[in-house]
């Protein structure tokens, strides 16, 4: 690398390193709150959230990869510009679009990870993330229960009071489970634990000195004018119950969602899609993600028109601007994927089409910026306008304090 390119890079690491990190902590932050909901009491339950945040990486990290470059392109030409650094390239003979070289060669490393993160990584993540939660919700359900709070495991309905993790007993239990039209059953308990059994990965309920109902049947609305169906009243010192339910030894083989497929699965796939997708569902993720890889390579020459400006001019609506398009373009690419999948457009017109429209809006403003002396017609009267704003605002601010 020359020292140009170097220096080049230098500037935009720092800010597009920020935004990496701000942005991923930010994203996994939101997703925390809500799978502390998931493993509130459960055991090691730390270490399951930290695990779930592991498998969310690949997916954020997808999304924060391109916001944080295009970021970092935007605030590091920003910053040349502003201090005339590019006034200075350029009258050593070095052109913009010379300066932009190696931030390309940044935009196809980046393109390249991306291919390996949303091609790959992506798929098997978001299977190891479901797999997780199908075992947190399906097997210690028991561990999410909070004191005086109905809990639902399956077909069971139970309501603990007195609640100690530490031993894992409790006090007075009542639980209701429906059988449709084989009846239902209630027990009523004073108290009891929570036992291991082996060969069972479900936490077995010991309840002691309790009552029992059965009824044999469905209950109607009318059941004062008819009899009530045959039932069973009891009383128990012991018996075991299990809480949870077992819906196989492991969680289901990976590729029934078309989201849990590499970019090579979705090719080598498309004309025999898994029962459960479609072919439509197949070309549309395809082409989405495609799409997506390539998208990264047009970030340079989007942002740094946008970057660059009129030193004494206001430059914070042109990054809100380049924001703004880049936000409605991912706005865009989503809708018109979910159209493909849905079998109501063609992805070649759906997800194409918005990705040439941006290429060719990219290369038009990055030519006009690079080779073209015209002036910006709307950044003065921008600016003017801003000036109004501001002057006004100075005033109220003046009179508020006179006041």
């Amino acid at each position: 690398m020359t020292i140009t390119a170097r220096y080049i890079a230098s500037t935009i690491a720092k800010p597009l390193l920020s935004a990496i990190a701000i942005g991923l902590l930010v994203l996994l932050a939101d997703r925390l709150v809500r799978l502390l909901d998931i493993t509130l009491g459960k055991k090691n339950s730390l270490g399951i959230v930290f695990e779930m945040l592991t498998y969310l990486v690949p997916h954020y990290l997808g999304l924060a990869l391109p916001a944080a470059l295009f970021l970092g392109l935007l605030f590091g030409f920003n910053s040349l510009s502003k201090n005339s650094e590019l006034d200075a390239f350029m009258a050593t003979g070095i052109g913009l679009h010379q300066l932009v070289r190696p931030v390309l060669i940044l935009a196809g490393f980046f393109s390249l990870l991306a291919l390996l993160i949303v091609g790959w990584v992506q798929p098997q993540a978001r299977y190891a993330f479901r797999a997780i939660v199908h075992s947190v919700q399906n097997v210690e359900i028991f561990f999410l229960a909070e004191a005086g709070v109905f809990m639902q495991a399956g077909s069971r309905t139970f309501i603990l009071d007195k609640l100690s993790r530490k031993n894992n007993r409790f006090e007075r239990i009542f639980l209701f489970e429906d059988k449709k039209a084989e009846g239902s059953l209630t027990l009523t308990s004073t108290g009891g634990a929570l036992v291991e059994h082996e060969g069972d990965p479900r936490p077995i309920l010991r309840l002691r000195e309790g009552h029992r109902l059965r009824i044999d049947g469905i209950v109607e609305e009318e059941a004062a004018a008819k009899p009530l169906p045959p039932h069973v009243v009891g009383e128990f010192n012991n018996v075991d119950t299990p809480i949870g339910r077992i819906v196989g030894t492991k969680f289901r083989l990976r590729g029934i969602d078309h989201r849990e497929l590499s970019i090579w699965e979705l090719f080598s796939l498309r004309e025999k899609p898994p029962a459960k997708t479609s072919k439509p569902q197949m070309m549309g993720e395809l082409h989405k993600r495609v799409v997506t890889i390539l998208s990264i390579m047009l970030l340079p020459i989007l942002a740094v028109p946008f970057a660059i400006g009129r030193r004494r001019g206001h430059r914070s609506y042109r990054f809100a601007l380049a924001v703004v398009i880049l936000v409605v373009y991912h706005e865009v690419l989503e809708q018109g994927a979910l159209l493909a999948k849905l079998g109501k457009a063609s992805p070649w017109f759906s997800v194409w089409i918005p990705f040439l429209a941006l290429a060719a809006f990219s290369f038009w403003q990055f030519y006009s910026a690079c080779f073209t002396l015209k002036p910006a017609k709307l950044e003065p009267t921008l600016d003017w306008l801003i000036d109004r704003i501001e002057r006004v605002k100075t005033s109220l601010q003046q009179r508020l304090k006179a006041a």
